[in-house]
């Protein structure tokens, strides 16, 4: 089971018992204002059960992002997405609407491409991103990827922005 810590977060596998935070999280319309509509219950038990099915297969997935005292924060982590038409390892992110602004989506998205890296997930990786998403774009930005115009998602409104993992970056977590 994979577990991941920085200074403020731990993220860990999801479970059934994330179907409450996770629920009202992807229910929420200012979380999911980018996404064409918020979630039900019965769509965000189906989430966890396709996190599970990635972490059976792959050895990840979106991974509950927490504090250290257990505070549900969001969700954060890798999956396979097609970009030009074939699979890429995305970088994803959610973040609960009262704790937005707080830095926990980089800080998690930082830990996640660190991940990557150090588990040799792949030479690439991308963030798939609503073109009017603004905040998630400047997360992209500070985990070091950049717009990438040559790379396309088949939603139109989607912009992809991608880094290449190959480099050594220090890292600012540490995965255990």
């Amino acid at each position: 089971m994979t577990t991941i810590q920085t200074r403020r977060l731990r993220l860990r596998e999801l479970g059934a018992d994330d179907l409450d935070e996770m629920a009202a999280m992807l229910g929420d319309p200012t979380v999911m204002m980018h996404y064409p509509a918020p979630k039900t219950r019965a769509e965000a038990a189906a989430w966890i059960e396709w996190n599970l099915a990635n972490y059976a297969e792959h050895g990840f997935g979106l991974w509950a992002v927490e504090t250290h005292e257990r505070e549900f924060i969001g969700d954060c982590g890798l999956t396979w997405q097609r970009v030009n038409g074939a699979p890429h390892l995305e970088l994803g992110y959610h973040v609960k609407s009262s704790a937005q602004g707080q830095g926990y989506a980089t800080e998690a998205a930082l830990a996640c491409r660190d991940h990557a890296r150090s588990h040799g997930l792949g030479k690439q990786l991308v963030s798939v991103i609503h073109r009017e998403n603004t905040p998630s774009q400047r997360v992209a930005e500070k985990v070091g990827m950049r717009l990438d115009t040559s790379l396309r998602h088949e939603s139109p409104v989607h912009i992809v922005f991608a880094m290449d993992l190959g480099s050594d970056d220090v890292s600012v977590c540490g995965i255990g």
